[in-house]
């Protein structure tokens, strides 16, 4: 991994960004309006240009796996949009059951329902944090780049036969396991809150129906 790569690589983080509530319309949208919202905003962070972000078929089905709320003749409201950007930020970390049980609260109290807070407030207090997430990601990344830069190095023995290409793939796979390793450990976290998510609501519906068999 050289130096050059890397400075690519800290250009493309500092351009990643979240789509802010101004940019979601006031307007109630037909399904091809949001597919074609989400394609064009979130297309800087897809993996590919030509990748959907979400499809049709994905979008029916979070709604029949109630991970989103139905939509109304067909139309999806500004609330919508901030929960199928919930989803799509959560599912490539999450299993779709762990993302339902997170957002459940969400849907339940705050979606078109609670008096005084909304999800549009949820969702930018949230977003507040960011800057300064960012700046901290960005301190460790540049911390585990350097670590990498200085693996494999000529002057060890174990590595000193290896070629500057060969010791540059070495590095680069360092620097790989280096961020594979947070990812997998914050992963397990999110998996460990998404957990104890399921066994208060399995004991809010097992107090619902002892309520039941009571009357």
């Amino acid at each position: 991994m050289d130096e050059k790569y890397f400075e690519e690589l800290i250009e493309y983080f500092h351009s990643l960004d979240h789509i802010t509530t101004e940019d979601i319309p006031n307007i109630d949208l037909y399904m091809d309006q949001v597919t074609g919202f989400m394609d064009q905003h979130l297309d800087p962070i897809k993996r590919h240009h030509e990748d959907k972000a979400l499809t049709k078929t994905m979008i029916n089905n979070y709604a029949k796996n109630k991970l989103l709320p139905p939509p109304d003749r067909k139309r999806y409201n500004r609330e919508h949009m901030l929960i199928l950007l919930f989803i799509y930020y959560y599912k490539g970390i999450l299993q779709l059951n762990d993302i339902e049980v997170i957002l459940k609260p969400l849907n339940e109290k705050y979606f078109s329902g609670h008096p005084s807070v909304t999800l549009t407030d949820i969702y930018d207090e949230v977003f507040t944090l960011e800057p300064d997430e960012k700046k901290r990601i960005f301190a460790e990344v540049e911390t585990m780049a350097k670590m990498s830069l200085d693996s494999f190095r000529a002057d060890n023995p174990k590595f000193s036969g290896i070629s500057d290409e060969d010791r540059g793939e070495l590095q680069l796979f360092s620097f790989l396991c280096e961020l594979g390793l947070d990812v997998f450990m914050k992963k397990l976290l999110m998996e460990k809150i998404a957990d104890k998510l399921h066994e208060a609501e399995l004991s809010r519906q097992a107090a619902e129906r002892a309520m039941k068999k009571k009357k």
